[in-house]
């Protein structure tokens, strides 16, 4: 029932109808309105929740993508991205390992599949693939594919040229990803081992290489509201396919550690501002969501249709049964899973 969906979620939208009336147009995201939206209060949540809930299911129905991580390989990264435990100025007590070998990431793959999830994702820390690296995810790949040929595959090799992104696409990986965290103007407070220029970059080649683009944000890295619109309007001019939303999870042992995580209402409003400003892509709500968004983490699906299940790189996450109850409980359907009738969020906004 989109069309009833979005009908409904318009006439709940409040002050925010004109951001939404502009997504599912496809109109680009106006900064002034998005500002008027980060700073408005918890009070007018539901609001915005629904004028996301929109373009959400215009695209995507009340469906929910599982997704699922392998850490590939961990710990060995010589960058120096404040918010990450396998950073080389990190001192956190975490899993130090080289690159599993393709047994195993075929093995997870199968996991992944068997858990309902729809698209699995290998990580590496670094700061970008060797040639021999990329060669082990086309070994992989191939080998996935014989045995799952549905399963989405992604790769997040780090700072990568088109030669290689074409040798991944080619060998049969879907997505690319590389997430440009913050804005280009507070990049520099996060990471000074490379730019955001070079995140910009290695999107692009993706692209060109025929690979779908996986990119997204963290928020709660001490950026401004002007930081979120500006980076949600150049993801937008990336057309990114998908749009990972990460909210902070600090750390012991990073230079983000002792930050507060961001509060669920400001976490909210960054999924519903993502989702108004880029309408057709999978917005997933990723790494942090549990810890940031607390009792509200079901509230995220409003804006989100994708989350990730079993954890992240190096900290724990909502388990794949407890996610599927949590989504058929708000009215919602588990991509590839019989769909369930009902109207979602009636009772619960």
């Amino acid at each position: 029932m989109p069309s009833h969906d979005v009908a409904l979620a318009l006439d709940r939208s409040g002050p925010f109808r004109a951001l939404a009336e502009a997504a599912l147009a496809d109109r680009p995201l106006d900064p002034d309105a998005a500002r008027r939206l980060l700073a408005s209060d918890d009070a007018r949540l539901p609001e915005a929740l629904w004028a996301a809930f929109a373009p959400r299911s215009r695209h995507f129905g009340r469906r929910v993508k599982l997704c699922l991580l392998n850490n590939a390989r961990s710990g060995l990264c010589p960058e120096d991205c404040g918010y990450c435990s396998q950073s080389a100025v990190s001192t956190a007590d975490i899993p130090r390992y080289r690159l599993k070998p393709v047994a195993e990431l075929v093995a997870g793959a199968r996991a992944a599949a068997a858990r309902g999830a729809r698209r699995y994702c290998m990580v590496v820390s670094a700061r970008g693939p060797s040639d021999g690296d990329v060669e082990h995810f086309v070994r992989a790949a191939r080998a996935i594919r014989a045995e799952l040929p549905d399963l989405e595959l992604c790769v997040s090799p780090g700072i990568t040229s088109e030669a290689q992104a074409r040798r991944l696409r080619a060998g049969g990986i879907d997505f690319l990803n590389h997430n440009l965290n913050t804005s280009r103007r507070h990049y520099p407070a996060i990471c000074t081992t490379h730019a955001f220029e070079d995140r910009v970059a290695t999107v692009a080649a993706g692209r060109r290489a025929g690979l779908r683009l996986c990119s997204g944000v963290i928020v709660g890295m001490g950026e401004t509201d002007d930081d979120l619109i500006d980076v949600a309007r150049t993801l937008a001019a990336l057309e990114v396919d998908s749009l990972p939303v990460n909210f902070l999870h600090p750390i012991d042992g990073t230079p983000l550690g002792d930050r507060r995580p961001p509060d669920p209402g400001r976490c909210l409003r960054a999924l519903v501002l993502f989702r108004l400003a880029v309408p057709r892509a999978e917005i997933r709500a990723a790494g942090g969501r549990e810890r940031a968004l607390g009792d509200l983490h079901g509230l995220a699906l409003w804006a989100a249709n994708s989350i990730f299940v079993d954890g992240y790189l190096t900290t724990a996450g909502q388990a794949h049964d407890a996610a599927r109850r949590t989504i058929r409980a708000l009215g919602f359907d588990v991509e590839g899973a019989p769909a369930l009738d009902g109207q979602p969020s009636a009772n619960v906004m």
